[in-house]
Parts: structure tokens; sequence; C-alpha cells
């Protein structure tokens, strides 16, 4: 045998990574020219052509530890996490500069309403990514391959057309868009579901027109949270969408009926104090509404008596027998027939109405499937990205519904909106302190937050002198109040307090509402309108959550937690509510009641 080479160490660095390049290209697939990904830990692959000279960062976030060795094969579960546009280091610094140096002035209310032709673009490069056509005698990998080119090539050409500063967040993770897809052909009825509090921010027209107009499949808008907002704003969005969209059947639901001591102000001058979470007698508002929304789509061709029913017993407080015999696993498809292996999509198939739950992240998708159900089946989180994939649960023996995962479509609206939205995670934004700035020029949170400037004097009555506030002020005083300190140099822990305010805003205790063009000027047509005295009847029905004291922890409103994620950040984040939780004060939230 000949005797080996002498191999250096540098010869041995050069050669691992060239291996660990080759292994990232056969991960990638095809390549797209200054697409870069990269993952938490810094790693970057780079994938290959397109006419943009303008070099791009794709972020892997929420990465799951995974226990294989290597070379076995099993499920990967770093497959489905978000994939976001990263934002370049000098790009932080600058927000974070203007975070400090910008004077917070509040914005007039007319700048609280906007249109969904100021976030999409219809008929543009922004569109959503539909599936490449396809049939059953492809082989996978075939399909595979297809879908990949066609996709980046999608990229390429948003990335060609806008510059990175000008897009939103969106996906860019393949697989999470192919569980929309799926959904989408299995589906008969598909249920777009919002945040009543900026749902044109949710709401795709591409979407829209791919469901009605190329698959020719019926759109239900479900304004999710209305116990958030003002009848009358309900109201107004409800009646937008059905002017702007008029095959859309508009449906308002919420998990979480409002409370007899809720105020009937708007939203966006209140804070609410306490959270709810559904206690036994809690039911959800809006499932009869729902039901007769799809009895007009179907029109006699599905019974859904069993899901009539079932909602009559719910209302009643008691079950049914299905509810008791009801195995809500998915059973075992039928056989393929003939027709089954020419036609992927049988309307529905075996007399069963299948619905579709899409949407983004956070607006209560999984929460809508459990208030529907009236128990929890479906495991939810506040975390964007919990749902890896799609799936289904039988409502009734004649209805099922599918989830799909949170997926958000790309558009040109603010990135502190989105981050407001719960579009984006919490624990892994590398700059929360302009979103903080944007909630407060539209809320009014230092008197809400009974906040005292840094720069005053303490034994100096607070608002003897003008106040000038920055975002980073807001923070630093929110620290101050609750006791946030660095761990090392103990000082004031902006970070931790502008993710504290975040998520108090995404909660809903803090909570900001966007609305349609002209509602300011009309607002008291809107509250005036016969429609609106019933939303508020639909708001206060079924009241019977358990209110806590938002002190005790700062989990979602709207999603309880459904499981423990293994990861860094979120240990970080349980830690950290731990932490909050054991703050030296009697009551701290008390802060929070108004300063009048």
């Amino acid at each position: 045998m000949p005797r080996k080479k002498p191999f250096s160490a540098k010869q041995k660095r050069k050669q691992l990574r060239d291996k660990r390049e080759r292994k990232k290209e056969r991960t990638d697939g095809v390549k797209v020219q200054n697409l870069t990904y990269s993952d938490e830990e810094g790693q970057e692959s780079e994938v290959t052509s397109g006419p943009s000279n303008e070099k791009v960062d794709v972020r892997r976030i929420n990465e799951q530890p995974v226990f294989l060795k290597p070379g076995e094969k099993g499920y990967d579960p770093n497959r489905y996490r978000l994939h976001f546009m990263k934002e370049s280091r000098a790009e932080i610094e600058r927000r974070k500069k203007i975070a400090r140096e910008k004077v917070i002035s509040q914005v007039s209310e007319t700048d609280l309403e906007v249109a969904i032709e100021d976030i999409y673009q219809p008929g543009s490069v922004l569109d959503m990514p539909k599936r490449p056509p396809w049939t059953f005698r492809e082989s996978k990998g075939h399909l595979e391959q297809k879908e990949e080119t066609y996709f980046l090539t999608y990229l390429e050409k948003i990335y060609s057309t806008y510059s990175v500063d000008r897009l939103s967040y969106f996906e860019h993770n393949l697989e999470t868009w192919r569980q929309l897809w799926r959904v989408l052909e299995i589906s008969d009825i598909i249920l777009l579901i919002t945040d009543i509090r900026h749902p044109v921010l949710h709401f795709s027209p591409a979407l829209y027109d791919y469901v009605t107009s190329e698959l020719g499949k019926s759109l239900v808008l479900v304004l999710n949270k209305i116990d958030l907002a003002p009848p009358a704003l309900v109201v107004a969005w409800r009646s937008y969408f059905k002017s702007k969209f008029p095959q859309v059947e508009v449906v308002c639901f919420t998990s979480f009926p409002k409370e007899h001591s809720e105020d009937e102000k708007d939203p966006g001058a209140v804070l609410q104090k306490k959270r709810r979470r559904p206690g036994r007698d809690t039911k959800a508002v809006g499932p009869r509404e729902l039901l007769e929304a799809c009895e007009k789509i179907c029109n006699g061709r599905v019974d859904l008596q069993s899901w009539s029913e079932k909602i009559t017993a719910t209302e009643a407080g008691g079950e049914t027998d299905d509810d008791k015999d009801m195995d809500t696993s998915v059973p075992n498809p039928p056989e393929e027939t003939e027709q089954d292996s020419s036609s992927p999509y049988l309307q529905f198939r075996d007399g069963v109405l299948t619905i579709g739950c899409v949407g983004h992240p956070n607006v209560g998708k999984s929460s809508l499937m459990n208030g529907l159900v009236g128990s929890k089946v479906v495991s939810t989180s506040r975390t964007p990205g919990h749902t890896k994939h799609f799936q289904t649960i039988f409502l009734t023996p004649t209805v099922k519904l599918c989830d799909s995962p949170g997926l958000i479509f790309p558009s040109l609206t603010d990135k502190q909106l989105q981050v407001l939205s719960g579009t984006y995670p919490l624990p892994q934004l590398q700059e929360p302190y302009t979103s903080v700035g944007y909630l407060a020029a539209r809320v009014p949170v230092v008197r809400l937050l009974n906040l005292r400037h840094p720069d005053n004097d303490p034994t100096q009555p607070q608002g003897a002198r003008q106040e000038q506030w920055c975002a980073w002020d807001i923070c630093d005083a929110w620290a101050e109040k609750r006791g946030f300190r660095t761990a090392k140099t103990a000082r004031t822990d902006v970070y931790r307090a502008a993710n504290s305010i975040l998520r108090m805003a995404l909660e809903g205790r803090i909570c900001m509402c966007m609305r349609p063009p002209g509602y300011t000027k009309n607002q008291r047509d809107w509250e005036a309108h016969p429609e609106t005295s019933e939303i508020s009847a639909l708001q206060d029905r079924s009241r019977g959550g358990v209110m806590e004291d938002s002190s005790a922890d700062f989990s979602s409103s709207e999603e309880e937690d459904g499981g423990k994620e293994p990861t860094r950040s979120r240990r970080e984040e349980e830690q950290e509510e731990e932490r909050e939780e054991t703050v030296a004060t009697s009551n701290p939230f008390d802060l929070l009641a108004d300063d009048d």
C-alpha cells in the first residue's frame, strides 16, 4: 500500500470547508444568485443567479435539536422552521440610533386609517406563489425539483423589483408554502382568519383571487378577536371587506368573550389591566354565524345537521352524543378509485365538508379550531411558527377542519407593524425599540404606563416640565419602573423592557387598532349603524372567562402555550417570565392605572 502524503492543518481546514460547501449545495438544491441562507449561529450557504445585484440574507430561526445520528433518516424538526429576510448589522444600528434620537409625536387619528392597496399590490410580483401544474404520474423528485425552481425564480423576481428596505418580512421556506398549497387543494371552503386590530395586514388579495377565480372555491373571511375592538369598528371593517371583495363571506369570531367590566371606549386609549383565559363555562362567539355561512355555500349538498346540534348543545352547556363518542383523529383514507387518480380534488368527498384554516401567525387559527370543537384539540402558542404542518380534526362526522401553519405573504407594510401584529417572534427580534416608538406614536403609552422621564429629577413632581420622549426613553423608564436590570452591570435592561411592552401590545392590554379609510370622518354614523348593536350583543354573549391578574405572567391572551420548545430563545423567554413573576412589588400592574 502506498504511503500517505503529508497533510498540513491548513489543507485539512480547506478540505473540511469544501466538504461543508458541497453538503450545503446538496441541501439547498437549486440556487439563485445573491440569495444567502444563514442560521442563527451565523452559518451561511449561498444560493445562485438572478438579476439583482443586492445581496440578500435569509435568517433561519426557531431551530430545534435533532436527535439523529449522522446518516440516520427520520423526521427533521427544522424542516418547517421560519425563514425570514435577515437585516444587516448597519440597518439594525441605524434603527437603534433613530430610537435614541427621534422624538415621538402623536399621529392624527386619520393616520390610523389604512387601505389594502397601501399594503399589497395586486397583480404585481408580490402576489403569492402558486403551485406549478402537476399530475399523479410525476415522480416525487421531479415535482419537488419543479417546485424549487419555480419558488426560487419567484423570490428572484421580488428582489429584482423591490429593494430589501421596502419589503416586509415574509416566508422564504418552500416547505411551509407547500403546506398551504396542500390545504388549499384538499379544502372545500377556505377560512382566511384575520386579527380585527389590523385585518388588511392579514388579508392577501392574491390569495382571494387564487381561491375564488382559479380554484373556484368559496372563501370565508373571519374577523377574529372582536372582543379587542369597539363594535363600530368591527362593523366598519366588515362593510369595507364586503364592498371591496363581493364574493367573500365575512364572519365575526372570538374565543374570549368580552367581560361586563370592560369599557366601550376605543381600545387604543384604554389599557386592559387583566387578561382572560377561557374557563370551564367559556364559549366561543361566532360558531353559529360560521355555520350559517357554510350552509349558504354548501346549499344542501352536505348534511350539516350534526354541526348545528353540536352548537346548540354547546350553547346550552351540554354535549351531544356525537361529542362523547367522537374520535378527532384522522380516519383511514378511503381506497383510491380511478377517479381519485385522475383528479387531485373531489368536492365534498364522501359527504364530508373540509374546511381549511389559513392566515398569518398569531391570528388565532388553532384557537378558533379549539373554540369550534369546544375543547383543546390543537396545540397553541404565542410563538409564531408553532404549528409546523397542516393537521386535520373532525368537528362532526360530516365536518372536517384542516389547520395550516401560519404563513406571511410578501407585502410593503412597515416591519414595525408586523412586529406589533405578532408575525415575528419577539425573542428573536434584534431591534425592538423602533416598534415601541411606532406604538407610542399611535397609543399614549407614556400616560397608560404612568412613566417618569429618565432625565427628570425623582424629587420633582411629575410633569413639572415639558418632556420629550423617544423610544429608548420609554423602554428605559419602563425598565426602571419594573426593576429590569442587566445581570452584570445592573443597568436598566431596555431590551427586556421593550419586549415586555411589545408583548402587552400583542396580548391586547395595550391595544392599537387600525381603521378603514374614512372611519374617522364617519365614526358617529358607524356608531349609530344598526349592525353595531348586534356586534355589541355578540361581544357580550357567553361571558364566562376566568379573569386573571396580568402581573401573573405575560403569556398571550389569545393562545396558551402548547408545549415547551427546547430552543435557547424559548428557555430564556420562560426564565424571563418567571423573573417577572417575582418582581418585588405587591401588585406591579397597579402602575398601569391612568394618571387622571
